[in-house]
């Protein structure tokens, strides 16, 4: 079942993120915490090679810590041209401490080097998928439940959009003639990789 109390912590400093969970929880009546509310947690090292595994460390090693139920979440970007990279180190992509900004330049202009000679259509470079894992990790019994959620889309060349964040402005949408940062909160939950791992989770959660 869904932890009690009005609190779910959720071990994320993505402020993009944090944003997306208050906005899941909300019409549960449920107060989203953040890393941000707990600065005394060092920054979980994510060496996993699947978001399972990063995702379960992170919300064992916070959980732990604070003695709560703990949500954690893994995602990211698998392009197809690129063999499913950036993958699970999508957020450093460019490196360590590597801003959204370069994560997309370095996506663009890898996908522009294989450009040449592929079968491409106007300015879509390659198909790709967002995936994003969940965890809820209980302290108290060690036991925790996983729900996974996948989106399908293109990468573009021509980014498009102010909302979302990440690679949100290059994932375009054929079915809805935008790309993810054009969309509303309304309708990126709705079809999202994230969107649909919590709807996955709920549905275990709940009897």
């Amino acid at each position: 079942m869904i932890p009690a109390g009005d609190t779910i912590i959720v071990a994320t400093k993505n402020k993009g993120k944090v944003k997306e969970f208050e906005h899941a929880f909300a019409p549960l009546g449920k107060q989203v915490k953040s890393m941000f509310d707990y600065p005394g947690i060092p920054d979980v090292v994510e060496d996993g090679s699947t978001f399972a595994e990063n995702a379960l460390k992170k919300a064992k090693t916070v959980g732990n810590a604070l003695g709560l139920p703990v949500l954690a979440d893994d995602s990211g970007l698998c392009v197809d041209e690129l063999e499913g990279r950036p993958g699970v180190y999508s957020a450093r992509f460019a490196g360590e401490h590597a801003t959204d900004e370069q994560n997309n330049e370095k996506l663009l202009q890898m996908l522009e080097d294989k450009k040449m000679g592929a079968d491409v259509q106007d300015s879509l470079l390659s198909p790709a998928s967002f995936v994003c894992t969940l965890i809820l990790y209980d302290p108290a019994t060690g036991g925790f439940i996983e729900a996974s959620g996948s989106v399908q889309g293109w990468i573009t060349a021509d980014r498009a959009g102010s909302g979302g964040f990440g690679y949100d402005p290059l994932f375009y949408l054929p079915e809805y003639g935008k790309t993810m940062a054009e969309l509303t909160m309304e309708e990126k939950q709705a079809i999202s990789h994230r969107g649909a791992a919590l709807r996955s989770l709920m549905a275990k959660l709940t009897p």
